[in-house]
């Protein structure tokens, strides 16, 4: 008798089941699609971010920390300490090693330009290394991803250009020089001897910085003139992180100061302060500290952005639940002569209940279906426009859906069952 009459009433209202149905999959598309992009969106927002720069500096240890761009200022005290060129792909090596997503060293001397009263600095850097690892992977690091933000003019150099070098905008300026002009340097090494080279301008860049006003050349080059060959001063690394916590500060502060199990958290997570930390532990006498201001700017965005999508997902189901709670309080008023019978006829308000429940989620369940469906297009659609990358899907989002759509069909059915259960048989069957 249950199901007779659920296929009943099923088939004699059809349409407003539909539009039930259908309010429910307008709702679980959007919630479906904010849940997936919300659930992967750390990744694809640090990965945009990456593009703008480093967020974690490898010094020698001992170094001052020095505001200059350069990583130097004169009378620093920093000449001679130096990170080993060769050890560098450990970076690449560590418990986070697929986080690094990109790094570069650099070297900088001082040299003088034949044409140009005052001394440049001259900054030797990886363009585009191909390095193999320890681990037999093969990867390309380097300033032409780290810094792509940078405006060339021509195009970025090779690292086994030996006679070649990239001006800064302000300096090619300044000394009216352009892509192609000759320029003679002098440079002192380490050892007090002077050294001359000959070189060419392959292209001018445009950092909008301290960038601007000096000359950029393969680390091979600055090394040799510096005589400094496998030294470098710092190192940038672009590392994709987890938002800093409590935790996470604490650990910045003396990771020693954890228990164990903190610590073990701490260190299996991508936090900033961990990536650091163990790569220091590859690294010879090297400090690694976070760019605070990016590694927080990231942590504020990223968080925001997954407010902005639960805070959608929520006012979609509110609206979706509004709307289901008006079509079956209607629905309970056209059909209150229906209901007043069956109470009159010794049906309990809970028997009764339970009909218009399973009717509504009938409904409701068809529209949750369709909706998971096209949400999961919808996501896709979100990750290629704002992120130029598809979505993942995560299974997760299954159980979450399934549960949500239990809860707005019980939230939007609390008005009806209130109204159904005041309901007189007397006075609905006597017409007042």
């Amino acid at each position: 008798m249950f199901f007779r009459m659920i296929f009943g009433a099923v088939t004699r209202q059809k349409q407003k089941l539909l539009i039930m149905a259908c309010t429910m999959a307008l709702g679980i598309s959007l919630a479906t699609a904010m849940l997936n992009v919300m659930l992967d969106v750390g990744d694809k927002v640090n990965q945009e971010l990456k593009t703008y720069g480093a967020n974690i500096m490898v010094e020698p240890r001992g170094a001052s920390i020095l505001s200059d761009l350069y990583g130097m200022t004169e009378g620093s005290g920093v000449n001679d300490k130096f990170l080993r060129e060769e050890e560098l792909p450990r970076i690449k090596t560590i418990f986070w090693a697929f986080n690094i997503l990109d790094f570069t060293p650099y070297l900088d001397i001082k040299v003088s330009v034949k044409g140009v009263s005052e001394q440049v600095t001259m900054l030797g850097t990886w363009f585009s290394k191909h390095l193999d690892l320890p681990t037999g992977e093969s990867v390309d690091v380097g300033i032409k991803n780290l810094k792509s933000w940078w405006d060339i003019k021509n195009s970025w150099m090779e690292d086994e250009d030996e006679h070649g070098v990239m001006v800064g905008a302000t300096f090619a300026a300044k000394n009216k020089l352009k892509e192609g002009d000759s320029l003679e340097i002098t440079a002192t090494d380490a050892n007090g001897g002077v050294q001359k080279l000959d070189v060419t301008i392959r292209a001018v860049y445009y950092a909008g910085d301290n960038e601007d006003d000096g000359i950029l050349a393969p680390l091979a080059t600055v090394q040799r003139i510096a005589g400094l060959e496998g030294k470098v001063r710092r190192v940038e690394v672009s590392a994709l992180t987890t938002p800093e916590n409590d935790l996470a500060k604490r650990a910045a502060q003396n990771p020693h100061s954890l228990s164990h199990d903190e610590w073990e958290i701490w260190y299996c997570t991508a936090y900033v302060s961990a990536i650091a930390y163990q790569i220091d532990e590859v690294l010879t006498d090297s400090r690694a500290k976070p760019v605070l201001q990016v590694a927080a700017s990231e942590g504020s965005i990223l968080e925001k952005t997954q407010l902005l999508m639960l805070l959608l997902t929520i006012l979609s189901l509110a609206c979706s639940a509004l709307a289901i709670s008006n079509l079956v309080t209607a629905n309970v008023m056209e059909r209150s002569t229906e209901i007043g019978l069956l109470k009159a006829l010794g049906a309990s308000d809970g028997e009764i209940s339970l009909v218009v429940l399973t009717e509504m989620l009938f409904a409701t369940i068809v529209g949750g279906i369709i909706g998971y469906v096209c949400g999961l297009g919808l996501a896709q659609v979100i990750g290629h426009t704002v992120f130029d990358a598809a979505v993942d899907l995560k299974l997760l989002v299954i159980p979450i859906i399934a549960l949500l759509v239990f809860v707005v069909t019980l939230g939007g059915s609390l008005p009806a069952i209130h109204m159904l259960l005041r309901l007189k048989p007397t006075e609905v069957l006597h017409g007042n």
